[in-house]
C-alpha cells in the first residue's frame, strides 16, 4: 500500500519562504511522477508543480520563478520550496504519486 505524508506547512508573512516535504512509503518511489497540488475551500484543485521520474519539472504560471520541486530518491521524499510567498498562495497543499496516490494535505497560510 502506497502512503504519502506531507509536512512543512504553516503560517508565514508575505515574502517569506516555506519548504514542504512529502514522504512516500510503498511502491517504487523513483518511478513515480510526483506532483504538488493546492486547493482552497470551494475551489477546484490546482496543479502547482510536477517532477517526472526522469527529472523534468513543470510549474503553474502563478508559481514559476518562486517555487521549486525536487526529489530525493534515497529518502523517498519530494519537496516543494516556496519563496516570495503571497497571500494568494494560501491553500491546502497535497502531494500525489502518479496522480493515483494522495497525501492528506498540509495547510499553508500567508498573512501579515
Amino acid at each position: 500500500q502506497v502512503q504519502l505524508v506531507e509536512s512543512g506547512g504553516g503560517l508565514v508573512q508575505p515574502g517569506e519562504s516555506l519548504r514542504l516535504s512529502c514522504a512516500v512509503s510503498g511502491g517504487t518511489f523513483s518511478a513515480y511522477v510526483m506532483a504538488w497540488y493546492r486547493q482552497a475551500p470551494g475551489k477546484q484543485r490546482e496543479q502547482v508543480a510536477t517532477l517526472t521520474a526522469g527529472g523534468n519539472s513543470y510549474y503553474a504560471e502563478s508559481v514559476k520563478g518562486r517555487f521549486t520541486i525536487s526529489r530525493d530518491n534515497s529518502q523517498n521524499t519530494v519537496y516543494l520550496n516556496m519563496n516570495s510567498l503571497k497571500a494568494e498562495d494560501t491553500d491546502v497543499y497535497f502531494c500525489t504519486a502518479d496522480g493515483q496516490f494522495w497525501g492528506q494535505g498540509t495547510q499553508v497560510t500567508v498573512s501579515s
